[in-house]
């Protein structure tokens, strides 16, 4: 779980943040405060991996808290939420860090691509695997235009990964072996094992090392339930 902090000085504007929040699988909403010091003050004691931040308040701005945190080597990820739409401001948050900037108004899709985007970049770097490679980071890079469905590798059909996707779903989180899904989806035991290699390598499946009573162990997939939001552009 994703421990969100929002900090913005009007309480309606953080407190609709919030419910938006709310509505993201994976994302919790641990503090709602209205100064950049109150923030910075739950900083030293307390463990937040996002913080959803505006940029106008008074006494120290929004920007300047962003300044500090990277001043004293503070690693919480930030993401600008506000009225601030000049280049100057959007210039200095990038610079110091901020994984997004969002200009209000906005819609709720804007804030849902947002954190899905992230969701994807944080699950990757919080993987136990030292080493990512290149198409992993390509698929969650932040910042990267995405089009609404993006161009699947050699072999994989849509349509196939869609079907897949629905019997994996319904497996509810059991794990399951190549060849049940491919008698569930009703192809090949090889041509599954590539949709299920590509769902595993974008981070949709987990791969589990079962070990039986007898025989050799099996390798069994699991449905990653915190990454559902990620699927869709690949359907």
């Amino acid at each position: 779980m994703i421990k969100v902090m929002i900090v913005d000085d009007d309480p309606t504007v953080a407190e609709f943040n919030k419910c938006y929040v709310d509505l993201v699988a994976g994302f919790q909403v641990k503090f709602v405060v209205h100064s950049a010091v109150e923030a910075f003050r739950i900083l030293d004691t307390e463990d937040i991996d996002l913080i959803l931040l505006d940029i106008f308040m008074p006494g120290m701005t929004g920007l300047e808290l962003l300044i500090n945190l990277r001043r004293v080597g503070t690693g919480v990820d930030v993401m600008i939420i506000t009225a601030a739409c000049d280049r100057n401001n959007i210039k200095k948050a990038l610079q110091f860090g901020a994984v997004d900037y969002i200009i209000k108004p906005f819609e709720f899709e804007r804030l849902n691509a947002a954190l899905v985007a992230y969701q994807d970049l944080f699950n990757l770097m919080d993987d136990q695997e030292d080493q990512v490679s290149q198409i992993e980071l390509d698929q969650r890079m932040l910042y990267k235009e995405q089009p609404i469905s993006v161009q699947l590798p050699k072999g994989i059909d849509r349509q196939t990964l869609r079907i897949t996707w629905e019997k994996i779903k319904d497996m509810d989180e059991n794990s399951f072996s190549t060849e049940k899904m491919a008698k569930n989806v009703g192809i090949s035991r090889i041509s599954m094992r590539k949709y299920l290699e590509f769902l595993r390598q974008i981070g949709m499946l987990e791969l589990e090392l079962i070990y039986g009573t007898i025989g050799r162990p099996v390798y069994k997939y699991r449905y990653v339930k915190s990454m559902q939001n990620s699927i869709q552009k690949y359907l």
